[in-house]
């Protein structure tokens, strides 16, 4: 007896049909799973038989061969298991094959034959608009996969039911969507109004922003880096339906997203704690689930103390923050991941914080300064596009009653910028992302310009990579100020975000 049902499992952001042939053969009884499956998979032959007969149904004393197609690709995870189970009941006549051809089943069982969530849900969704198929999920994870309209998403609570609803015997069921059309905003967000002083910080940050480009504060303790980064995420415009669906897979598949039906619409922050592992910034495991870089794609990741990170996790952010991807290789497979984000780093000029403050000497050596400064490689530092000096706060400002402009003004011109590199560059790409040929195209300069640049480049000895930058910020400053060319003052302006070239010598 033979029978074939489809599967479905996620690799990366990517989901790839399964084709499940079973074959049930006389013999001695065995249950052998084939198709390069992983642990987990192997693991659902003892689920898959307990859910089996604990929903009423007869499992057969033969030869069951469970075959995984195509077989090259890796199959992990618990998600195949109700996939086996409809293979094994379309073999043996208790569930008719015929309708079964256009349902694509995805779920963990449970011992007695519940359906339990599986994280990857939208990324298998989107992965089947294109096709004729249903997608059959369990009910918790039902509001995620009818996210995507142009699929027909069931769901059942247990096997029995799901079975009984294929026959036509009863109705499938369908769970109440309770979807807020206005999802609540973040109410640790903090709002630049609330910032007192650090007027060139918060306008450094409002260049970055609108440019998505990354930037790197350096001060003493309690300048308030910390709280300039919180209020950057306030400062963000929203994601597009596109950007939005891509985080979202990405949230689902590392089993972050919450079962509540909506779509992931501000942008990620990510602030991981300087102990971070490599595995925890990039990724991977035994699982190969995202990481924090991952994780803020088309968002911001926060690295606060940026020195005390180990310098192999610095050092690994390099290439991803140049190509925009992170391909994430171990010993069970590779698999690629999107790292479309600007980087916020924080860091002291010393290990005591104090070197050059005017107000508190500095209890460092210099050869202290020189190592704490050193942990900071002169090729990841090239990477940020604004350097920003951020001095400690004198008492006036702090009890200054001037009003502040709130994020919400600030947000607004930076949409509009976003909006008019929209426009040039194509939906959803910002300056930051400007191939070499492209900023050739946009960013001219006359000919005080290429003079200055020309000065500046001889005289700091910059990179083609840190020349470059210098004039993509210039483009986002002329695209917040809403006039169309470079001028002198413009590129002075980007010129001077990159003195931290000086500053930290490696």
């Amino acid at each position: 007896m033979f029978a074939a049902v489809f599967g479905i499992a996620v690799s990366g952001i990517q989901a790839h049909l399964i084709r499940v042939e079973v074959d049930v053969s006389n013999g001695l009884p065995v249950f052998d799973v084939v198709g390069l499956p992983a642990a987990a998979v192997r693991e659902s032959r003892e689920r898959v038989r307990s859910a089996v007969k604990n929903s009423g149904f007869e499992f057969p004393l033969q030869r069951i061969t469970v075959n995984l197609a195509p077989a090259d690709i890796k199959k992990d995870g618990s998600g195949l298991d109700l996939a086996i189970a409809m293979g094994i009941l379309a073999a043996t006549g208790q569930c008719p094959e015929s309708k079964l051809q256009k349902l694509v089943f995805a779920g963990e069982l449970s011992l007695e034959g519940a359906l339990r969530p599986i994280p990857g849900i939208l990324a298998m969704a989107v992965s089947l608009a294109n096709t004729d198929k249903s997608l059959i999920v369990p009910p918790e994870n039902w509001e995620e996969a009818v996210l995507i309209d142009e699929i027909h998403s069931e769901t059942a609570p247990d096997l029995l039911t799901l079975v009984q609803a294929i026959k036509g015997e009863i109705a499938f069921i369908q769970p109440q969507l309770e979807k807020d059309m206005n999802p609540p905003e973040d109410h640790n967000i903090i709002d630049f109004s609330a910032i007192h002083g650090q007027l060139q910080a918060k306008h450094s940050l409002e260049i970055a922003a609108a440019g998505g480009h990354n930037i790197i504060m350096i001060g003493p303790p309690g300048s308030g880096k910390t709280l300039l980064a919180k209020a950057y995420a306030g400062i963000l415009p929203p994601l597009s339906r596109s950007e939005s669906l891509e985080v979202t897979q990405l949230y689902s598949i590392a089993g972050l997203l919450s079962h509540s039906g909506q779509l992931i619409t501000n942008r990620p922050f990510r602030h991981p704690h300087h102990s971070a592992t490599a595995v925890g910034i990039l990724g991977g495991g035994r699982d190969m689930k995202p990481g924090e870089l991952v994780l803020a794609n088309h968002g911001v990741l926060f690295l606060d103390e940026l020195p005390e990170f180990s310098r192999g996790v610095l050092e690994s952010l390099r290439q991803p923050l140049e190509d925009r991807e992170l391909t994430v290789t171990r010993q069970k497979g590779s698999v690629k991941y999107p790292a479309r984000l600007s980087i916020i780093a924080s860091m002291n000029p010393c290990l005591c914080g104090w070197y050059g403050d005017t107000k508190r000497s500095c209890s460092c050596t210099p050869k202290q300064v020189e190592a704490y400064r050193g942990r900071v490689s002169g090729p990841l530092l090239d990477r940020f596009d604004l350097h920003v000096e951020v001095p400690r706060v004198d008492f006036d400002e702090l009890h200054s009653k001037m009003q502040e402009e709130t994020s919400k003004v600030v947000k607004e011109r930076v949409l509009a910028a976003r909006e008019r590199q929209w426009c040039r560059l194509g939906k959803t790409r910002t300056n930051a992302e400007m191939t070499a040929e492209e900023t050739q195209e946009f960013c001219t300069l006359d000919e005080k310009g290429s003079q200055l640049l020309r000065s500046v480049f001889a005289r700091q000895h910059l990179s083609a990579r840190g020349h470059d930058r210098i004039l993509r910020v210039a483009r986002t400053i002329v695209d917040l100020e809403g006039t169309q060319e470079i001028e002198i003052n413009h590129l002075a302006e980007a010129i001077q975000y990159r003195a931290l070239d000086q500053c930290i010598e490696l």
